[in-house]
């Protein structure tokens, strides 16, 4: 059964972020950065993101099943903050306390659709460290 995504923005930390990656890799879910990748470029102290877009129903895998792909915005070691994907179950966005007011989720929401990529800032920082 499909559950209604919820219209809201949730707020977490970069270990909390990190713990909901390996979630998703453990998952196998296919909108997800690796741990790593993460742990070398999000601001340690930083508060991210995550804004429910999606429902998928996957039939042929019913134990991952509803999940919801999230659009993610993240704050970087550049200070910058930029754009990804993160599928989560449900019962896992459920738990994540709501921290935000209306305006804040406005504001949170107009810099997602202004940032830039996560692949777009990976190749702008490699095309950056080659030229150094």
């Amino acid at each position: 059964m499909t559950r209604t995504l919820p219209r809201t923005i949730r707020a977490v930390g970069t270990d909390q972020l990190i713990e909901l990656e390996q979630e998703a890799a453990v998952c196998d879910f296919s909108q997800r950065l690796p741990v790593t990748w993460l742990q070398e470029h999000i601001a340690p102290e930083g508060t991210h993101y995550l804004w429910p877009v999606l429902v998928h129903d996957l039939s042929h895998r019913p134990e991952v099943s509803p999940q919801w792909r999230c659009e993610l915005l993240l704050a970087v070691r550049t200070g910058e903050e930029i754009f990804s994907l993160l599928d989560i179950l449900p019962g896992t966005f459920d738990k994540l306390p709501e921290t935000l007011d209306a305006a804040s989720k406005t504001g949170i929401a107009r810099r997602m659709e202004r940032a830039v990529t996560q692949g777009e800032w990976a190749a702008r920082v490699a095309a950056e460290t080659v030229r150094d």
